[in-house]
């Protein structure tokens, strides 16, 4: 049952950026009457994830009123959340001060949930037979502002690459995973060259590099995992040598510096006053350590996952990141940061 409706997150992710929405449950308008629906928005990369849970929450709890499960990216979705418009924001980045300050003033109080990680995946078309590894100077050389327009041949990053065009494709403006790619490899969240094809929906950056021998892209590791068959990884050299994604270099800390905490922010008062949303995410929790595995991100340890649940019954507030996304964070170090928060 659970593998079925994994496969279902990503069609769902591909409907909703033709335009479609998720049907609703069964009994929804009975269930609607027994509380109020939840909304969650926001990231992506998280989307598969939260999109799950929701899932097998509402087949196990049928009285339960509906999920919303919508994504904008992570720049995006806080803007629906600090308006007071969703109860749960997805994100791949923590939140940042102008966010914060948003939420401030408009009196939204959230709750901070590492929920678990990921390995910013760089790909490119499986028939590349040239590049199968790649550098950080080499990212910084290809994506920065000053490439706009001047790094246009494979052979212009590397000299033994082909002189053929590189089609670049990565996540838009609104999304977490282009703040901190940009951060990493530009040194400067957002600093980034123009000229590429960019989505908001991961499933539009795979199709796109799937079906483009000369392209190379970047997003989360559930992606790539999801279709693997079509795509083909670069090992990412960091100064130690090249280094590919997988759950056990995220785990041992090697895949540096594109492994990643992800988050889900809950409304502090909505939590307070709707005892569905407070189930859902108690839910979420509990359950997450095997749905993120199974979706295709790297799950995080039972530690932090009681850590989290700690946090959320005693309506910890706030962020422990101070608006940083802090690259390079391992998930032990991320454990210590929820110990001491």
């Amino acid at each position: 049952m659970i593998k079925a409706r994994f496969t279902g997150a990503f069609t769902a992710l591909t409907l909703l950026s033709m335009g479609c929405s998720q049907a609703p449950t069964p009994d929804s308008g009975a269930e609607a009457a027994n509380g109020a629906a939840i909304t969650i928005d926001g990231s992506s990369t998280v989307y598969p994830i939260t999109n799950e849970i929701a899932q097998e929450f509402q087949f196990e709890h049928s009285a339960a009123p509906p999920i919303t499960v919508s994504f904008s990216g992570t720049g995006g979705g806080f803007r629906k959340f600090c308006a007071g418009e969703t109860d749960i924001s997805n994100a791949s980045r923590p939140i940042t001060p102008d966010e914060m300050e948003t939420c401030k003033a408009a009196g939204i109080e959230f709750i901070e949930l590492p929920v678990a990680y990921d390995a910013l995946t760089v790909v490119v078309h499986r028939d590349n037979d040239w590049a199968n590894d790649i550098t950080l100077e080499e990212l910084q050389t290809l994506w920065q502002s000053e490439a706009e327009g001047t790094i246009s041949t494979w052979k212009q990053i590397r000299e033994t690459w082909p002189d053929q065009p590189i089609n670049l494709y990565g996540p838009g403006e609104d999304s977490g995973t282009y703040d901190y790619f940009t951060e990493v490899a530009t040194g400067e969240s957002g600093e980034s060259r123009q000229d590429y094809t960019a989505s908001e929906d991961d499933m539009e950056l795979v199709r796109g590099v799937r079906t483009d021998p000369n392209a190379l892209g970047y997003f989360g590791y559930a992606y790539y995992e999801e279709s693997r068959a079509a795509l083909k990884a670069l090992a990412i050299d960091g100064g130690e040598g090249p280094v590919l994604p997988s759950d056990d270099t995220v785990r041992d800390g090697t895949y540096q510096p594109f492994a990643r905490p992800l988050f889900i922010y809950v409304n502090a008062a909505a939590a307070e006053a709707n005892p569905h949303l407070q189930a859902f995410v108690e839910y979420y929790l509990a359950n997450a350590r095997h749905l993120v595995q199974v979706v295709g991100y790297v799950p995080l340890p039972d530690q932090a996952y009681a850590l989290a649940l700690d946090h959320f019954q005693g309506r910890q507030i706030g962020t422990v990141f101070d608006g940083q996304a802090q690259p390079g964070l391992t998930i032990e170090a991320l454990l210590q940061k929820e110990a001491a928060f």
